[in-house]
């Protein structure tokens, strides 16, 4: 069957996360937004955990489910420690295949930290021996570095990380098999280095709050069960994983170079140009990713690889009505426009992706409708992202996004 999987949010156990997010509303949301199978989020949370077991039916294959959707148990694991007199700053998403493994991972790894202390715990603990101590407790666990290219917290960040996977993980790197894009990277970006060519590239949300389920997310077409989500994933099945959505990455808080305090974004060549130092106060910009994809790449621009996974690049619904309607994605009119969306045509990404033109053209107010067909085409301006500031999209341009909206709802 094909689904939506959104593998790496958060609880409401982690910080700057909504109450929200507990069992019950990130289900709403996932079947608001169709995803039928989501990341559970901070299982080394003891709190998180006892909510998990009490509210999820185990299936005995692996996964989960509340109501209508499947859970898979994860969290997420922030090792900062020194290696070779340099400090790195690594985050892996683990995923476990039951929660007598879980038990015996949050066991295990309470020893090397506080895992109370937040849903996401710190630990001072090198990559390599947290991905040890996961594949020794249970073979079928996955370990998946974060948003890879993310400049403070994972595998390649400029400020954070390695060049190569093997140097970060050593003798566990041939038992990872995939890595998570993240928000700031697409797959074309990293289809440049012929050395991630072996592994699968998911994508997914991160979500801090309900409502940002999904905004990125994988689509697979196989059975519902961990086994089989592994398999295809290990070896990169392109007729069982079928594509990722994606943001468009210069969305992403960290696309390009910049510093924020001083309103400087540069692209890697306008960096170059100014020896990667702020002009304003003279330090050092923060290195985004695309300057490190640059970096690291060993193809040009544009090339794709034979057996890669394709990807769609689509923005959230709220976002194109908030657009249409000139006002912010939180507001009433927004929020009161989205529902009436989905109960006309189901879900959010069914609304994005398959219900056909004349279908928005004739049941939606022109503006969104258009909206949207432009997303689909790609036609969209971006102001990039940079040193934790998200892009700004623009789908209208300067337009009046009122203007035309009579004559567009007419088609």
């Amino acid at each position: 069957m094909e689904f939506i999987a959104d593998f790496h949010i958060h609880s409401k156990y982690s910080r700057a996360t909504s109450r929200q997010m507990d069992v019950q509303h990130i289900a709403e949301w996932a079947k608001l937004k169709g995803i039928t199978l989501m990341g559970s989020g901070d299982f080394t949370h003891h709190l998180w955990l006892e909510e998990l077991k009490h509210n999820l039916e185990d299936l005995g294959n692996g996964l989960f489910k509340y109501q209508d959707i499947y859970f898979i148990l994860s969290a997420e694991i922030s090792s900062i420690y020194s290696k070779n007199g340099k400090g790195y700053r690594i985050h892996n998403v683990v995923l476990s295949p039951s929660f007598k493994t879980t038990d015996k991972i949050n066991e295990t790894l309470s020893r090397y930290g506080n895992l109370a202390s937040d849903g996401r715990p710190i630990l001072g603990m090198d990559a390599e021996e947290v991905a040890r101590i996961i594949f020794d407790i249970d073979e079928n666990c996955m370990l998946i570095p974060g948003h890879i290219w993310t400049p403070w917290f994972s595998l390649f960040g400029s400020m954070s990380g390695f060049d190569r996977i093997e140097d970060c993980f050593g003798k566990q790197a041939d038992k990872i098999f995939a890595l998570e894009t993240g928000l700031s990277s697409d797959p074309a970006m990293n289809w440049r280095l012929s050395a991630l060519d072996r592994f699968s590239l998911v994508s997914n949300s991160d979500s801090h709050s309900p409502q940002k389920i999904g905004r990125e997310a994988n689509v697979f077409d196989c059975e519902l069960d961990y086994k089989t989500i592994r398999e295809v994933l290990k070896t990169k099945d392109k007729k069982r994983f079928l594509y990722t959505v994606e943001f468009f990455p210069e969305e992403g808080k960290y696309h390009f170079d910049g510093h924020r305090l001083c309103g400087i974004r540069w692209s890697p060549k306008e960096t170059k140009e100014h020896n990667g130092r702020c002009p304003k106060c003279g330090k050092p910009v923060t290195v985004g990713v695309m300057n490190r994809v640059e970096q690291l790449a060993d193809r040009p621009e544009g090339f794709n690889p034979r057996d890669r996974v394709p990807f769609k690049n689509l923005i959230p619904l709220d976002e194109i009505i908030a657009e249409a309607k000139g006002v912010g994605k939180g507001s009433v009119a927004v929020e009161k426009e989205y529902l009436a969306t989905l109960a006309k045509f189901g879900t959010e990404f069914q609304i994005l992706n398959k219900v056909p033109r004349e279908d928005l053209l004739k049941s939606l107010s022109g503006k969104v409708a258009e909206g949207i067909l432009r997303v689909r085409q790609g036609k969209v301006n971006i102001k990039a992202g940079f040193d934790g500031e998200y892009g700004i999209i623009s789908i209208f341009g300067d337009e009046d996004p009122h203007k035309n909206e009579q004559q567009l709802s007419l088609f």
